[in-house]
């Protein structure tokens, strides 16, 4: 019996909605910046004096989400989205439109939810934006499910296998978050999408190793 041919789309639905949302938001920030970031940037849980002293707003549990669509510029986000639809169309093709979105999902708000801890322990103030943790944790998962695929960077312009671009990034991203290097960029929620993303795939693959001993048992 033939198997069945699955058709492989080079803009799948969740990128496809990914990419235009995230546009679209940054069409909107350009109008109205003021209610757009005071709303639906990540802003750090603190104390109510401290947040008065550092002008800060409160946070919103629909934040952990609504900071993924914000960016600060028109290099941030043509990055992330970039870097989304390289390492996403892949994924989404082989898991799925529901699977990827949640994978997506799972790293963007655990991204967050590294910030706000580093944050609190830092006490290093400030509110985040920009997908970029959910982009890494799908980074992460490209580079655990395809190894040996060869990349063309932009920034250097050379070829790279996606299991040698993990662990680069991911280091790079380790040392400056510790040596508080290029201030301003969130390197924890980086690396928390990646640490979230692949908790998930753990889960995912002891989930179908129990339930193919469960089918076989």
């Amino acid at each position: 019996m033939a198997g069945i041919r699955h058709h492989y789309s080079l803009l799948p639905p969740v990128i496809k909605f990914l990419l235009l949302s995230n546009i679209v938001v940054y069409i909107l920030e350009m109008y109205f910046p003021g209610p757009i970031f005071t709303r639906f940037a990540l802003w750090p849980v603190t104390p109510g004096y401290l947040q008065a002293t550092l002008q800060l707003f409160p946070f919103e549990w629909w934040q952990l989400v609504s900071y993924g669509f914000l960016h600060g510029s028109f290099t941030h986000i043509f990055l992330n989205m970039y870097a989304l639809w390289l390492f996403g169309v892949g994924l989404e093709n082989r898991w799925g439109s529901k699977k990827f979105a949640i994978y997506y999902l799972v790293c963007v708000i655990g991204a967050g939810l590294t910030q706000l801890l580093y944050q609190d322990i830092t006490a290093n103030y400030a509110f985040t934006i920009g997908a970029s943790g959910g982009v890494f944790g799908v980074l992460l998962a490209f580079g655990l499910f395809f190894p040996n695929q060869v990349l063309l960077l932009l920034i250097p312009p050379i070829p790279i296998k996606a299991k040698w671009l993990v662990i680069i990034y991911g280091g790079i991203e380790l040392v400056f978050g510790v040596t508080g290097t290029e201030d301003g960029v969130a390197h924890f929620a980086h690396l928390g999408g990646m640490l979230f993303g692949f908790l998930l795939i753990i889960y995912w693959m002891k989930n179908n190793n129990r339930k193919t001993r469960n089918d076989h048992g």
